[in-house]
């Protein structure tokens, strides 16, 4: 790795110093230069430098002249669009018979891949999952993992030791039972018929994976949103997974690594037309 600055057309602004996570750079003891002062091994690559730079006096070997790109400002939405698009987002799950369109996907799968992860360690990785047979595979799994436990639940001994203390776990029972009819009968109410399943995971070893595949996923639901694909966050999935300590549905889609988010997508049968307000926000003011 290189990291090197054209003092021809640096005009010592110290945006990269100030910048900069890892504290690579500094200024000269007279203040009339900004140097590489700090061992580059401990650059994360985020590029900050690179971005920031009003001159392109920096050149990082990370990023040659083809990765780098200028910023339009005039394509940002407003504030108020931004507002609007985070109102309008909801959890569609009427999906229609149509076929999200691979763009559309890909486009989705992108901004995932565009949301910030600790120390860049950019270790997010995505599954799509678009063959049919596959995503009734998800759904029969999640039903089978809770099986067990809403037997156990609903035993006489349940009702009399568990019941008193997680009263707020039965009211999924009869949810589960129904889930079960109905997927026996072809109806699918753990993915509501999604037309592509978009998995989010992250290597164990990562101290911040959880984080960084939620926050990926934010980044793709609103990405959805904007290309018009309903969607909706697989948390019953999500809840399987983590009871399930077999790891299963990893080796049922040959995933290596650790499962956080799973997003449900289809095509709208309809759009909503109203956005409702929610409660006032909780805000401490310290």
């Amino acid at each position: 790795m290189e990291i090197a600055i054209n003092h021809d057309s640096c005009i010592n602004c110290g945006r990269c110093i100030k910048i900069c996570p890892s504290e690579i750079f500094e200024f000269t003891e007279d203040k009339k230069a900004v140097v590489v002062a700090r061992r580059i091994k401990n650059c994360i690559v985020c590029g900050h430098c690179v971005g920031v730079c009003p001159t392109n006096s920096i050149t990082h070997s990370s990023f040659p002249a083809e990765k780098v790109h200028k910023i339009d400002f005039s394509q940002i939405p407003t504030a108020e669009q931004m507002m609007m698009l985070c109102k309008a987002r909801r959890s569609n799950r009427a999906f229609s018979d149509k076929e999200v369109p691979q763009e559309f996907l890909d486009t989705i799968i992108e901004a995932g891949h565009r949301a910030p992860t600790a120390s860049n360690l950019q270790q997010v990785r995505f599954t799509l999952v678009t063959d049919p047979e596959k995503i009734k595979l998800i759904s029969d799994y999640t039903l089978s993992v809770f099986a067990p436990l809403i037997k156990a639940l609903d035993s006489l001994w349940g009702k009399i030791f568990v019941k008193p203390f997680a009263k707020s776990l039965y009211r999924y029972i009869p949810v589960f039972k129904k889930m079960k009819r109905e997927n026996a009968k072809g109806n699918d109410m753990i993915l509501r018929g999604a037309k592509a399943v978009i998995i989010i995971h992250a290597s164990k070893v990562t101290k911040f994976g959880c984080q960084d595949c939620n926050l990926a996923y934010q980044n793709a639901s609103l990405m959805a949103e904007c290309l018009g694909v309903s969607q909706f966050y697989g948390g019953f999935v999500c809840s399987a997974i983590k009871q399930d300590k077999q790891n299963r549905l990893n080796k049922i889609l040959g995933i290596k690594t650790e499962i956080h988010a799973v997003m449900a997508l289809g095509m709208p049968q309809f759009k909503f037309v109203n956005y409702i307000d929610k409660k006032d926000a909780i805000i401490t003011k310290l």
